[in-house]
């Protein structure tokens, strides 16, 4: 099918759905470009319909993808400067699908070995997006995101997590400190990252059920979960710099329980 007004309801709902509150609502989301949208279709997720315009033939595998979604998607054909219009890209590639939100809840993220990573109103897109992907190569079992924090659906956090959305339960909670609790009783251990009488991530043991909790990018760990916590963790640094990128400080945390539980 081939929609060439902008008021059709199809353009609409996607022009929509750039803002969280109609996301929420509806319950949807876009994502954009061939890498993704493949990504999506290996994972299986519960695509609503797919738009796309003559550009696609333009990128490479382009009319490939569009070859194997014939038939297995609801697809509608837009012109250029229609696709354009909905798109959140610079340089759009011609391809976005609309995807339909996962439900996680709490017992989702628990398994027999534990590796959660809690995020306290983190603020910057890029940095969230970086963390879901860093956590998803490095083995964490779930994602808590607390009140406050950017919304995983922004299309910046999308492309920063390169596909990772769809590979790890994330779960976003209203009261932070009772699911710290909820966590606690099931006897997981919680990390929190901060620089008051912390010890080094790498004389910690986290072969068991823990949880690690990533501050806000300006003001840490709040005061009410951190308090929660039963050990403080810090990156060793020996340069003159006093800090670090919080998605890069992430990842590094993140190694360091692979690297203790495969003996790396």
């Amino acid at each position: 099918m081939e929609i060439e007004s902008s008021s059709n309801k199809i353009i609409k709902e996607v022009r929509s759905l750039n803002k969280k509150k109609n996301r929420i609502k509806r319950g949807l989301y876009f994502i954009e470009g061939i890498r993704i949208v493949e990504d999506a279709i290996r994972s299986k997720e519960d695509i609503e319909y797919i738009l796309y315009s003559d550009k696609l033939f333009d990128v490479q595998m382009g009319k490939e993808l569009l070859d194997f979604i014939d038939g297995r998607y609801k697809t509608y054909k837009v012109n250029e400067s229609l696709f354009n219009d909905v798109s959140d890209t610079e340089t759009p590639q011609g391809i976005l699908a609309v995807i339909k939100m996962k439900n996680y809840s709490i017992e989702d993220i628990f398994t027999e070995k534990d590796f959660i990573i809690i995020l306290d109103r983190l603020q910057d897109p890029g940095n969230m997006g970086t963390i879901i992907r860093s956590a998803d190569a490095l083995g964490a079992t779930g994602i808590i995101i607390s009140k406050g924090s950017v919304d995983v659906y922004n299309q910046k956090v999308l492309r920063s997590t390169m596909g990772s959305l769809f590979h790890i339960p994330i779960i976003h909670v209203e009261d932070i400190k009772e699911t710290i609790l909820k966590l606690k009783e099931k006897d997981i251990k919680i990390f929190a990252t901060t620089l008051n009488e912390s010890k080094y991530c790498y004389d910690v043991d986290f072969k068991k059920n823990i949880a690690v909790i990533i501050g806000n990018e300006g003001n840490g760990v709040g005061n009410d979960i951190y308090n929660l916590s039963d050990e403080n963790i810090i990156i060793p640094m020996i340069g003159n710099s006093e800090s670090l990128n919080v998605a890069m400080a992430s990842s590094i945390i993140m190694y360091e329980v692979l690297r203790q539980r495969k003996n790396i």
